[in-house]
């Protein structure tokens, strides 16, 4: 099989899809991997590290989409690059398509099979999603502590406080992977957080691992209890496959105070904000009612080695049975394939996507 990696489009994305190590073992099973000029160089790996993997380097985007059966990406595909692709082709990336109806138009006209990491599911558990939760999670502490500074028209708190002054609060929308590790990070610098959550059993867990952190049942009520005092609300709450639900209204906003901030981490399944919308990691916030968002689209392309690592970890296993059995031979040895299949010969696959756009929805037949 033909294995394509292109360079990321998507502003800036510097990921890569496949690392130099995987390329090796793909070739060394005899599979050709053509890598784009410059694709693993935003994550610390120059095209030498693929030659010497024995992977090809192509010099145009074109090139890549065209020789290849399996295009590996790690963002959705852009409005550019949809033409390039084509019936019986494999996309295996991240697709994000309930709050994207043009893309999950143009994927079904190409007719290729759309392969999502997100809905991949294995016993109520999204594999492929959670090393990216876990950065987002993380990172949305960071960057909503850098953003309360001052000089960016934030409130001027900062959340770990010091002796003689209270910490900064924070309050963390779901309990789920990004949740509970923006709630550890939250913790770790010794802000004041709360984990809203709806399952009772997931808040004992919570309760049970993270000691220094409040948990309280998710309402509107009570989020708007909370929200004239906080200083940082991060949205980690997730559907799989469909639209995030929008949980913040702008009526919640205006009981925030001003140079409060927003993180919403559900920003690539729409956000789960009303004032939500998607931003870059070159213009990465904006005001609406005094509070500040952070809307960043593909957050953990700010630390593009680290999370291309944790991505390939979880992804390469699947890019490899697919390469040496086909599609249909790794759906039947790894059947949790075949919820990850969103579009497949001109339709949509995935109930979840079809809902979101009012399609109807098509079965994988392989």
């Amino acid at each position: 099989m033909i294995i394509g990696v292109p360079c990321e489009v998507k502003a800036e994305e510097h990921r890569v899809g496949l690392l130099p190590s995987a390329a090796y073992q793909l070739t060394q099973r005899g599979h050709r991997v053509l890598v784009e000029t410059g694709a693993g160089a935003g994550s610390g790996y120059p095209d030498i590290n693929y030659t010497e993997a024995g992977a090809e380097i192509c010099d145009t985007h074109e090139g890549v989409f065209a020789a290849a059966d399996l295009i590996v990406k790690v963002k959705e595909p852009q409005p550019e690059e949809t033409p390039m692709l084509r019936e019986g082709q494999i996309l295996f990336t991240y697709l994000h398509l309930a709050p994207a109806p043009e893309l999950t138009q143009a994927l079904a006209a190409s007719k290729c099979t759309a392969i999502a990491y997100e809905t991949i599911e294995v016993n109520g558990r999204l594999p492929l999603l959670e090393p990216m939760s876990e950065i987002a999670g993380r990172m949305s502490v960071i960057v909503g502590g850098y953003y309360l500074a001052k000089h960016f028209t934030g409130s001027g708190t900062l959340l770990g406080g010091v002796p003689g002054v209270l910490p900064g609060k924070v309050v963390v929308l779901g309990g789920g992977v990004s949740g509970v590790n923006a709630a550890r990070m939250a913790t770790g610098l010794g802000a004041d957080v709360t984990i809203l959550e709806v399952d009772v059993e997931r808040m004992r867990f919570l309760d049970i691992t993270l000691h220094t952190a409040h948990t309280l049942y998710s309402d509107p009520a009570h989020l708007m209890e909370l929200l004239p005092n906080v200083d940082l609300l991060i949205g980690a709450v997730l559907v799989p496959g469909a639209k995030a639900p929008k949980l913040i209204t702008r009526e919640m906003l205006r009981v925030m105070r001003p140079g409060s901030v927003v993180v919403d981490i559900a920003i690539d399944q729409g956000g789960c904000a009303e004032t939500s919308r998607p931003t870059t990691h070159n213009d990465p916030v904006y005001t609406e009612e005094g509070v500040i968002h952070y809307c960043v689209a593909n957050m953990p392309g700010a630390y593009a080695r680290t999370a291309t690592q944790a991505l390939a970890n979880v992804t390469f296993p699947y890019v490899d049975i697919i390469a040496n059995r086909g599609l249909a031979e790794a759906a039947a040895a790894k059947p949790e394939l075949l919820g990850g299949i969103n579009v497949m010969g001109g339709q949509v696959t995935c109930p979840a996507v079809a809902e979101a756009h009012g399609m109807e929805c098509g079965e994988v037949v392989l």
